[in-house]
């Protein structure tokens, strides 16, 4: 087995990274920062023109129809970069339930928009703090039309859809759960900007008044179609951790060769040298896994569950890491506004909690594990 990528996903990458190097640069973070959408839109219309969005749909729909590698190598980048763009929440959550359960009329409708950036999406599941799991939904669909309440919604104030996780009575499976598609312009819906930790990704809460739905998954048990579309943006969010570790240990690593006390270098320091190593490491064994996460998509179903949960857990304790330790090299700088560190910070302390957070996915590690890597339910 080969846990590497190949040389055209290697050309894409390092495209990729040119790409954002040239157009993302800290001034126009700190524009999005003081702006109220949290999504740079004329950057999202070139990253469409550019064909990321369209990776991951295939032709027919209107996308290039690239593997999950190339989205992979892809991710990355958009971790590194911290590009405020769109991407995880159309693409690797609304354009993923839409593969993985909906109607060829319900992909012709959305995912062309999708795959052009004319249209964005999101997945609707938390309603508040609590667990990540069927017991905490509590909105409701009767009669087609849903009420609820949903927060955090990642993108939910410039969404055009969502994919709304609620209870019906007549949605077959053990949890009741159903999957429902919802204009988000339509009427009924009031939608609310929320404050997160990280000033770049912004999140709404979204009220439901009697909105119409459509069913998206009312054949399946909606649960399984959660898991099995969250298995799969888990190995693609690990690829953004990953980036986003990778830089806060360059930025550290760079620091650390710039700045001097005492008459030399503090990376000659041994107390800098150790944490740098330790970055390393975990940044290396992140990668490792997230590889891991990723041949299991393309190559391995009946080891999906382990490859996704493996993939989560190691990228989400790597970027915490060498997040907050690059806070540590660069010292009381560090902390201030001209630095990028505290960035990277509030990425990594908000990507640990999407998806669910690590309790959820250390769970679904020691299920697999139990299972002997069985398919977990992220079998397509």
């Amino acid at each position: 087995m080969d846990f590497d990528l190949s040389s055209d996903q290697k050309s894409l990458q390092a495209e990729t990274r040119r790409f954002f190097a040239g157009r993302c640069g800290r001034d126009r973070l700190r524009a999005v920062i003081d702006g109220s959408d949290k999504i740079d839109r004329d950057l999202w219309r070139e990253v469409a023109d550019l064909g990321i969005p369209g990776l991951a749909i295939p032709e027919r729909w209107g996308g290039a129809g690239g593997g999950d590698l190339d989205q992979c190598a892809v991710a990355e980048e958009l971790g590194r970069s911290l590009a405020p763009v769109p991407v995880a929440s159309s693409i690797h959550l609304a354009a993923g339930f839409l593969l993985a359960a909906g109607t060829d009329a319900q992909k012709s409708r959305y995912l062309p928009g999708l795959a052009s950036g004319r249209l964005t999406g999101t997945f609707a599941f938390a309603e508040g703090v609590g667990p990540f799991s069927p017991a905490s939904v509590t909105a409701t669909v009767e009669r087609g039309r849903l009420r609820g309440v949903k927060l955090p919604v990642p993108d939910g104030a410039i969404a055009d859809f969502a994919v709304v996780a609620a209870r019906e009575s007549a949605v077959h499976g053990p949890h009741g759960i159903g999957l429902y598609l919802v204009d988000l312009a339509a009427p009924g819906i009031a939608r609310a900007a929320v404050g997160t930790i990280d000033l770049l990704r912004g999140h709404a809460r979204i009220e439901f008044q009697s909105v119409a739905a459509e069913p998206l998954a009312r054949e399946d048990d909606g649960w399984s179609v959660v898991r099995r579309v969250l298995g799969r943006a888990a190995v693609l969010t690990a690829f953004e951790q990953l980036g986003g570790a990778g830089r806060a240990l360059e930025m550290a690593r760079d620091h650390a060769l710039e700045r001097r006390a005492f008459g030399r270098a503090i990376g000659s320091f041994q107390a800098i040298k150790h944490m740098l190593a330790d970055m390393f490491v975990a940044t290396t064994l992140a990668r490792s896994n997230a590889y891991y996460g990723a041949w299991t998509l393309e190559s391995a179903p009946a080891e999906r569950a382990l490859g996704a949960a493996t993939a989560r857990v190691s990228a989400t304790e790597a970027f915490l890491k060498c997040a907050r330790d690059s806070i540590q090299v660069h010292g009381g700088m560090g902390f201030t506004w001209d630095m990028d560190c505290h960035l990277y910070y509030r990425r990594a302390n908000l990507l640990a909690v999407a998806l669910g957070g690590m309790a959820c996915w250390e769970q679904w590690l020691v299920d697999a594990l139990v299972a002997g890597a069985g398919d977990g339910g992220l079998r397509k």
